[in-house]
């Protein structure tokens, strides 16, 4: 791959993942208005909302500098996650270093970030969600690393690039469906969306591990939410349902933000016409979702 290509998909990456998500939000935000009979706010509203935060004042609840900081690791983070991900073609940006582990560290360090805000902030409330989202974070995430580990082990590479060829190329087998529909189930908690957004509960906890934000930083930390939406809907519909694909890469950008809009409309729909569960709820469901997708790498190194 040429540097002049490798810089050219790489912004490509980014655009899809930062610079488009807050349009998908809005879609979000319209759909879910459409569905509780109300007109809801224009699509591009949420771009109204980051730029109104960006020009806030910044309050300051503490001095700790992890509460400075760590905002804008997150959205860093999800923009350098999105250079691991295949959107226009078989390999992601960074194949060369785009190995499932790195891909599972920059996405740990996303919400690690915003848990690290909530703590530093010294508000009770978002102490309650930032253990909440801890809670979460330990019980879904490693659904998703053990589903990657899956299609490592079929691909016998950890190359995501590498995975991706494989699927495709081979089509899918038990083991990877099993994989697949392990994700496709708790997509709707990596993306942190009801029934799974117990980390910031309005009605609860006054939205948790936001509730100390202001400013540049609330943007930030609101922009990353709705990117990592987007990010997690093309991890699973980019390495986990990689059909179809073309050598022309205009042509598998289009598809690859239809199979997203199609995944979110999905999402949304969940998210409108379901209640919000308890902590416990969605533990017990991330768990027994984690017990299937590790009977899914036994599978796979069965061969099948």
């Amino acid at each position: 791959m040429s540097s002049e290509w490798l810089i050219f998909s790489a912004v490509i990456n980014i655009f899809v993942v930062l610079l488009l998500s807050p349009f998908f939000d809005g879609f979000t935000r319209k759909i879910r208005a459409l569905i509780q009979s109300r007109v809801g706010p224009p699509p591009l509203q949420s771009y109204y909302d980051i730029l109104k935060l960006m020009g806030k004042e910044d309050l300051k609840s503490t001095i700790n500098p992890l509460f400075r900081i760590s905002p804008y690791l997150s959205i860093i983070s999800i923009g350098i996650a999105s250079l691991l991900i295949p959107i226009t073609g078989f390999n992601p940006p960074f194949n060369f270093w785009g190995d499932i582990f790195l891909f599972i560290y920059i996405i740990t360090v996303v919400g690690i970030a915003i848990i690290m805000t909530a703590s530093a902030s010294e508000n009770p409330f978002a102490y309650v969600g930032a253990s909440r989202k801890m809670m979460l974070h330990l019980s879904v995430e490693p659904i998703l690393a053990i589903a990657l580990i899956t299609g490592a082990i079929n691909a016998g590479s950890f190359k995501i690039g590498d995975i991706v060829t494989w699927y495709y190329s081979n089509g899918p087998n038990i083991s990877m469906l099993l994989a697949t529909v392990c994700v496709f189930l708790s997509l709707q908690a990596l993306i942190g969306k009801i029934p799974f957004d117990i980390s910031e509960a309005e009605q609860e906890i006054a939205e948790g591990v936001l509730i100390e934000l202001s400013g540049p930083k609330y943007a930030c930390v609101k922009w990353a939410n709705m990117s990592r939406q987007v990010l997690f809907c093309l991890v699973f519909s980019q390495i986990f349902i990689p059909w179809p694909m073309t050598e022309n890469f205009l042509l598998n950008l289009i598809i690859a933000l239809f199979k997203v809009t199609i995944i979110i409309f999905i999402s949304t729909l969940i998210e409108a016409l379901n209640p919000r569960l308890r902590i416990d709820q969605a533990l017990k469901y991330n768990l027994t979702l984690a017990g299937f997708s590790i009977t899914a790498i036994f599978l796979a190194l069965l061969g099948v």
